[in-house]
Order: structure tokens, then C-alpha cells, then sequence
């Protein structure tokens, strides 16, 4: 077994295998560029290198500076995780010659699965059922427009060295090929290197469902079940469940059959995931292989009591795979969320900066949290907004879904905007409950984006009620100082005029108060429409948290103090609501309305990111939906358009130019 391993990674991933490898007395050598030097992996491995500065390009992505931290701390293997150089045949040939062991695949494996077009050729020849399409490499946008009319509409746009949804379209028409297949190549170039497309047939209404594999090289491989990632959000997946609502066992047998005579068919090694687009008739179809790691793999692994990272250790170690495809068991339901940095109620933009509280919810037999960032961290502009990965475990689904959303209401990020609202959210739609999952499922039930929820009234209620508690606790505190000053009970107010505000509307609810220490300082009774609620906890006072039971049910509520009142998230819902006596709510009717400021005559940046291109001029005219820039962000490109007819006035930025968010881009007349 290796003494010395480096992690060619950061975040997460970097994270997840240092502690496989501590478990398993391995030592580890992180590496880092320029924004990680305070990162989470640099100080969990025993020893860290610097590699460079802090994009990708200069650090992560240079495989000569990888080998040389390699050489200069003696390490004897290398894992990728995924992402980077995890599945660059160079890397591995590169470290072959400098005997450093490589923990994943071959570079013939690499080579012959990381390109879709060859990948697909191969699976056919396997016996593999493949998707129709267009196996050739797409020369222009005229041919490219050409091709699709001839499979037929519609049709999936993708880089041939993709993945992670990165350059990749779905075009229903001609002109969403041509506009489509430029912005596909564009950043399939920023993140591989390489723009070759090709094209295929989409198919409706398909459900991602992929099959772990596992071999090693003495001619064992077995495959570990299936995971389900339909729920995706721009081809990226957004939450994973193991196994998948929708497959039974006849179709799993065949599925893993074709998954494992895909992998010796390659003479593939170590642990990969084939992909297939199945449909509602449960025919499925070869999309792609990963020769790596998968960011899913925690569901596998809850499901099934392996350790995912130690087999790969094991068999880059030359040692034989103990487990027998007959002696393959899964156990009960794990999902998995991951939590990024964006706004959901911006269109999910990307967000950056510090996290000024990071508190993740506790783990144990039920949840489980891999995360690359620690309290005081930063979610940089240079790589995946990724925070972390929440996973649940139940003895089935509708007990892992429910572990799940009370996780999410403890997890606590302050700093940066968050997708856990959104999160939780997916969890409570009756078509996830029931598993009627599709990769349309989002665009389905968010047909206009995410917007704040209107939580149910009973739930509103309950969070009212907590509120006028917690409030009632801070101003008796307030208004007293132990062995000096006492309030006597006939001027504390035991009525407070509670204000909700959601979706632009306001709602007020007169409650009476009957606080009862013996339950925690937040605990007592709240008469609201002649209804008592009765609230026991233990919080105390300035915990981000606010757990107990509201009438008998469990409950977890992020707490925020605000200039009237608090801002409450639970259940994959957010209030605002101002706590007031009966005079101060008088007074606050009284208050005039401050419209917002009119920015419909500027483009701004809706996200920091790079200008890559500025497509107007000063004093052109512009139509609604026209193409006016391209900004990425967090490797994505993102085009901005017209939202109404105009005339360019004046361009603040050009091309090339490092914005921040709300920043100005364009000024119309």
C-alpha cells in the first residue's frame, strides 16, 4: 500500500479523499494556488504545495506542476477526484513515465471514453444501446444546422471532450442551432481545450439514471446499482438519489450488464460511471462514461457500506476486488444535494465572497456533509460554485426525503446567497415525492425561475407565532439587568402586532403572548385567530437556530434578527416579519413608500465574472431579445439581452474587463 498520496484537487473533493486516506494511514500532500492558500484541504493534508496563481489555468490545470509537488514531496500516486486534470490521458502518461502511480484508469481508457464521438462508437461495438445522432465532428454552423434538420428536431448540442453541462445546447429550431452552436463551441474551448461538436437526437422527458462500475486489474468488474440524477438545472445535476424510484430490477440487470461489458470492452480499471438517458418505456440509451470519480458517489456509498475512494486506492495499489457481483446488497435510500453559491431568485446567478457564517447541520448514521469550506472561507470567482454536498440516509425514500429537508433547514450560510431554499423547495413538490422525475422537472415546475413561496397558512402561522416569542424574550432582556432592574409583568406589552411580508404583500396578526421559561427562553403560548400554538424550545438568545416543536410537531428554523423584526427561513420557505407594539404598527402604517430607482436604461452585470464580449456599439439601435453581451462566470458563459427596444448611448466597459456584480455594462438613450 502507498505511504504518500497527492490530491490533485481542491474543495470538496480534495477534502473527501484526504480523510479516506487518513482512515487508511496514507499520507497526503495537498495542492493550491494563489486563492487557496487558506483553503480547507491545505490544512487537512500534512503537507501542501504551492502551484501557482489562482485561475485554473496557471494552477490546477498544469499538469507539470502537479508531477513536480510530486516528485519534490515523494508522493506515490496521484488522485484526480473530478474536474481538472481527472481525465487528461496526458496527466497519466505524464506521471507514468515518472513512475507515480495514477489512481483511476489508463490513458487509452481516458482517451477512448472522454470522447463522446469515439465513446459512442465503442459502446455500439459493445453492444451497448446508443442515442441516434451524428458520431462524426461537426464542421461549421451551416453543417451543424444541416445535421439537425436531418436527425430532426429536437436535437442536443454537445462538445465532444464535455461534461459537467458545460458546452452543451438543446435546439428546437434552426436558429437555436446556429446561436447555440457558437456558444456551445465558445465554452467548450474556455474549459477543455477543445471544440470539436457533435450532435444527437434529444429524447423528451428523459430521466439521467448512471451505473457505477468497479475493476481492478486482475479481470474483476462489477457494477454497484444505479443512481438517479434527473433533477438537473442546465444539464448540471442538481440533487442524486440511490437507488432510482423509477427502475426496476429486470431493467437494472440489464443495464449493469451493458455498463460492465462497456468497461471490459476498454479494459477499463478502477472506478467509473457509465451514463444513460432512459426513457418513460424504461428503454435506455448510452450517453457518456466517466473515467473518474463521480460527485454523486456519497449515495452509492450510503446505500451500500462501501467506500468508494479506498477501493480506488486499493486497486491503483495492485490489490484484487474482494466483492463478488452476487455479494452486491443495498440498504435502504440516500439522496443528495448540492449546495451551491447563487441565488435562486436571481436566476440562479453565481455568488462570491466570504462566508461570514458557516454552520452545516450535524452529522451522524442519518446525514452526511462533504464540504471544502470552513467559516470565514471565500467562494472564489476562479472555480465551481460548489459549496458543499448534503446527503441523507433513510431506511426508504420518504424517510430519506424527509431527513433531507430537516438537514437543509439546519444548514446555516450567511455571506453568500444560497440554493437551499431552492433545495428544499424540490424536496416538498408532490411530483418528487411520488418519483415522477424527469431532466424537465425544474423547467416544469418553475416554469417562470424560483420565486419566494408562499408557505401555507398554518406554517405562516406557527413561524408568526415563534417570532412574537423569540421578540417578547429579547425586549424583556432588554428591559432588565439581573439584581438591579426587574419588569413588572403590567408593563411588559403581552400583545405585539406581528407583520408579514412575502411576495410584495403584507399581512398583520395581533398575538397574544404567554411565555414559559421552563421551556426555553423562546418557548411559551401564542394566541393568534383565537387559536393557542404552543411552542416548546431550548434556544437561547443570538442562536442562528431556533429547534423545538411547534404544537407537538419537530421543527428547524433559521433565525435573523432584522432592523423591526426577523427573517425566518423553514421549510424551504423565507418571511420577513416586523415585530411591533399596537402603537409602533399605527406609526408603521403611516410610513411613505420609497419607490425603487428606474435602471431599465442600463445593462448591468447580474453576476462578477469576465466581459467577454461586448456585441453593440454606441448609438445602435437594439431590439428586445437581442444578443447585447457575454459575461462568464464560474466557468459558465452567461448572455445578456435586450429586455425592450432602444438606442446604445454609451458602452462602460469593453471586452476583457473583470466586473462586479450590478455593475455597468451598457447606458441607453
Amino acid at each position: 500500500m502507498f505511504k504518500k498520496i497527492l490530491i490533485a484537487n481542491r474543495g470538496e473533493i480534495a477534502c473527501r479523499i484526504i480523510k479516506t486516506a487518513r482512515k487508511m494511514g496514507i499520507e497526503t500532500v495537498a495542492v493550491y494556488s494563489d486563492a487557496d492558500r487558506n483553503a480547507l484541504h491545505v490544512e487537512m493534508a500534512d503537507e501542501a504545495v504551492h502551484i501557482g496563481g489562482s485561475p485554473a489555468a496557471k494552477s490546477y490545470l498544469v499538469a507539470s506542476k502537479i508531477i513536480k509537488a510530486c516528485k519534490q514531496t515523494k508522493a506515490e500516486a496521484v488522485h484526480p477526484g473530478y474536474g481538472f486534470l481527472s481525465e487528461n490521458k496526458d496527466f497519466q502518461k505524464g506521471l507514468t513515465k515518472e513512475k507515480i502511480i495514477f489512481i483511476g484508469p489508463d490513458a487509452k481508457a481516458i482517451e477512448a471514453m472522454g470522447d463522446k464521438i469515439t465513446s459512442k462508437k465503442l459502446a455500439d461495438r459493445a453492444g451497448v444501446s446508443t442515442v441516434p445522432g451524428f458520431m462524426g465532428i461537426i464542421k461549421n454552423v451551416k453543417h451543424a444546422t444541416k445535421i439537425a434538420a436531418e436527425i430532426g428536431f429536437p436535437v442536443m448540442l454537445k462538445a465532444s471532450a464535455g461534461g459537467g453541462g458545460k458546452g452543451m445546447r438543446i435546439a428546437r429550431n434552426a436558429s437555436e442551432v446556429q446561436e447555440g452552436f457558437e456558444r456551445s463551441k465558445s465554452e467548450a474551448k474556455s474549459s477543455f481545450g477543445d471544440d470539436r461538436m457533435f450532435i444527437e437526437k434529444y429524447i423528451e422527458k428523459p430521466r439521467h439514471i448512471e451505473i457505477q462500475v468497479l475493476a481492478d486489474r486482475h479481470g474483476n468488474t462489477i457494477h454497484l446499482g444505479e443512481r438517479e440524477c434527473s433533477i438537473q438545472r442546465r444539464h448540471q445535476k442538481v440533487i442524486e438519489e440511490a437507488p432510482s424510484p423509477f427502475i426496476d430490477s429486470r431493467t437494472r440487470k440489464a443495464m449493469g450488464a451493458q455498463a460492465v461489458a462497456l468497461a471490459r470492452a476498454v479494459g477499463y480499471v478502477s472506478a467509473g460511471t457509465v451514463e444513460f438517458i432512459v426513457d418513460s418505456k424504461k428503454n435506455f440509451y448510452f450517453l457518456e462514461m466517466n473515467t473518474r470519480l463521480q460527485v454523486e458517489h456519497p449515495v452509492t456509498e450510503l446505500v451500500t457500506g462501501l467506500d468508494l475512494v479506498e477501493l480506488m486506492i486499493r486497486i491503483a495499489a495492485n490489490e484484487k476486488l474482494k466483492l463478488k457481483q452476487s455479494a452486491v446488497k443495498t440498504n435502504g435510500w440516500a439522496l443528495e444535494s448540492r449546495i451551491y453559491a447563487e441565488d435562486p431568485y436571481r436566476n440562479f446567478l453565481p455568488s462570491t465572497g466570504r462566508l461570514i457564517h458557516y454552520i452545516p447541520p450535524a452529522e451522524g448514521k442519518h446525514v452526511r456533509v462533504d464540504a471544502g469550506v470552513q467559516q470565514g472561507g471565500e467562494i472564489s470567482v476562479f472555480y465551481d460554485p460548489m459549496i458543499a454536498k448534503l446527503c441523507t440516509w433513510g431506511s426508504d425514500r420518504k424517510a430519506a426525503i424527509a431527513k433531507m429537508r430537516t438537514a437543509l433547514d439546519a444548514y446555516y450560510i450567511r455571506g453568500v446567497s444560497h440554493n437551499i431554499t431552492f433545495l428544499s423547495s424540490v424536496m416538498g413538490k408532490k411530483q418528487f415525492k411520488d418519483g415522477l422525475l424527469s431532466t424537465n422537472f425544474i423547467a416544469e415546475q418553475y416554469p417562470k425561475g424560483f420565486a419566494e413561496a408562499v408557505p401555507p397558512e398554518q406554517v405562516s402561522l406557527d413561524l408568526v407565532a415563534v417570532a412574537a416569542l423569540v421578540h417578547n424574550a429579547y425586549v424583556r432582556r432588554a428591559a432588565q439587568i439581573s439584581g438591579q432592574i426587574s419588569v413588572h409583568k403590567r408593563i411588559m406589552p403581552d400583545t405585539w402586532v406581528v407583520v408579514v411580508k412575502s411576495n410584495g404583500k403584507k399581512e398583520e396578526y395581533p398575538v397574544r403572548v404567554d411565555p414559559k421559561h421552563s421551556n426555553g427562553i423562546g418557548g411559551g403560548s401564542a394566541k393568534i385567530k383565537r387559536k393557542s400554538i404552543e411552542v416548546i424550545s431550548k434556544w437561547t438568545f443570538g442562536a442562528p437556530l431556533f429547534t423545538g416543536k411547534v404544537d407537538g410537531k419537530p421543527i428547524t428554523i433559521q433565525i435573523d434578527r432584522e432592523p423591526a423584526g426577523y427573517r425566518l427561513f423553514c421549510d424551504g420557505t423565507q418571511l420577513t416579519l416586523d415585530v411591533y407594539t399596537a402603537r409602533q404598527a399605527e406609526l408603521a402604517r403611516l410610513m411613505l413608500h420609497k419607490p425603487p430607482p428606474d435602471m431599465t436604461k442600463y445593462l448591468i452585470s447580474p453576476m462578477p465574472g469576465l466581459l467577454v464580449s461586448v456585441m453593440v456599439q454606441e448609438g445602435q439601435e437594439v431590439k428586445v431579445g437581442e444578443n447585447l453581451a457575454v459575461v462568464e462566470a464560474m466557468k459558465m458563459e452567461n448572455v445578456l439581452k435586450a429586455k425592450r427596444d432602444g438606442v446604445v448611448k454609451k458602452v462602460h466597459e469593453r471586452s476583457g474587463a473583470s466586473l462586479a456584480v450590478d455593475q455597468m455594462i451598457l447606458e441607453f438613450e
